[in-house]
């Protein structure tokens, strides 16, 4: 069993910049990769953006491309999501997921957390 917590959300202006951590423990943690999806009210959950855990190999989103950046620290079983120039229509619930096997989808999910932009 993995467990992913994430922190770093808030509210913040439109322009600003906020840094959302997910950490991992449970289980020996080497997922194939990890993502980070978010859903706004009365929408459905969309990918940002994802990273290959081995290789570091990213995936954006358009919405998000030139704007957020997702890295990982192996050894701190952790990836992060810079978010840079926030948008208004940014704002939703965080959700970072491990995916355990290529091409399976996500197996684990975080409880989420919250991210306004405020404009």
């Amino acid at each position: 069993q993995v467990q992913l917590v994430e922190s770093g959300g808030g509210l913040v202006q439109a322009g600003g910049s906020l840094r959302l951590s997910c950490a991992a423990s449970g289980r020996t943690f080497g997922p194939y990769a990890m993502g980070w999806f978010r859903q706004a009210p009365g929408k459905a959950r969309d990918i940002v953006g994802a990273i290959v855990w081995s290789g570091g190999s990213t995936y954006y989103a358009d919405s998000v491309k030139g704007r957020f950046t997702v890295s990982r620290d192996n050894a701190k079983n952790t990836v992060y999501l810079q978010m840079n120039s926030l948008k208004p229509e940014d704002t939703a619930v965080y959700y970072c997921a491990a995916a355990l096997f290529r091409g399976k989808g996500y197996d684990y999910w975080g409880q989420g957390t919250q991210v306004t932009v405020s404009s």
